[in-house]
């Protein structure tokens, strides 16, 4: 990634330059890690805490995909480099982990968020605390087991008002499908857990992870294309100043 102030928008070829991500702090994203491997984590200890674990299904699986790919997104982030010796791939490393975040820790996190605070408010560790308490009323949370879904919203603005990286790799129609697709997903998943329809929040999870899954590999491969047609065709200093 340049350190210029301002890149040249057309190469030494005549043809326009991709226009590639900003630079980023990689210390922001390296503490993004830390974060996104130990909020799964942490609501994972929550499931087993209700003491029953083994009817969280697909949940506990997505909060898991979440930890290990941000695990996956250190890596990307740690091979960053500008200095001597970097080549396309490490240019594009803070940029690859940052999607590889985004994508493949955010989203399950999303995914999973809901679905998990409507088990755990209906848990049997919840339930007892509920007859010790001598409530007469029943115990239930109403429309506030939809909060946790709100976080999906602010996302979908991060994403679609350019602050993420896949806005640099996709159009922006493809960029508005794939969220609304995000969104669409994590709704239809988050209603087949409340109507105990495990086969199909299996199946809604599972096309979501595997689209998410799809659209990173494409992305870090179109990342490093980028900057190598980038650096290829980028204008000296000395052709800089001639043009």
């Amino acid at each position: 990634m340049s350190k210029d102030k301002s890149r040249p928008t057309i190469g030494i070829d005549g043809q326009p330059l991709p226009i590639m991500p900003p630079d980023r702090d990689v210390r922001v994203w390296a503490k993004m890690v830390r974060v996104a491997v130990y909020t799964p984590g942490f609501l994972g200890i929550l499931l087993f805490k209700a003491g029953e674990p083994a009817g969280f299904g697909i949940t506990v699986a997505l909060l898991m995909l979440a930890s290990a790919a941000a695990i996956v997104a250190g890596l990307f982030i740690g091979s960053q480099s500008i200095g001597s010796g970097a080549d396309h791939s490490s240019k594009t490393g803070v940029w690859c982990g940052s999607l590889t975040l985004e994508l493949l820790a955010a989203v399950p996190i999303l995914c999973a968020v809901p679905s998990l605070f409507n088990q755990l408010a209906h848990s049997e560790l919840l339930g007892a605390a509920h007859k010790v308490a001598q409530s007469a009323a029943p115990l239930t949370f109403g429309a506030a087991e939809l909060l946790p879904a709100v976080a999906i919203l602010p996302f979908m603005l991060y994403q679609l008002a350019g602050f993420g990286t896949l806005n640099y790799i996709v159009p922006k129609t493809v960029n508005w499908i794939i969220n609304i697709g995000i969104f669409v997903l994590i709704i239809a998943s988050y209603i087949a857990n409340r109507l105990a329809l495990s086969s199909a929040e299996t199946a809604f999870s599972g096309l979501l992870v595997g689209s998410m899954g799809i659209i990173v590999i494409y992305g870090v491969l179109k990342l490093k294309r980028m900057q190598e047609t980038y650096d290829t065709n980028r204008p000296t200093k000395e052709s800089e100043v001639k043009i």
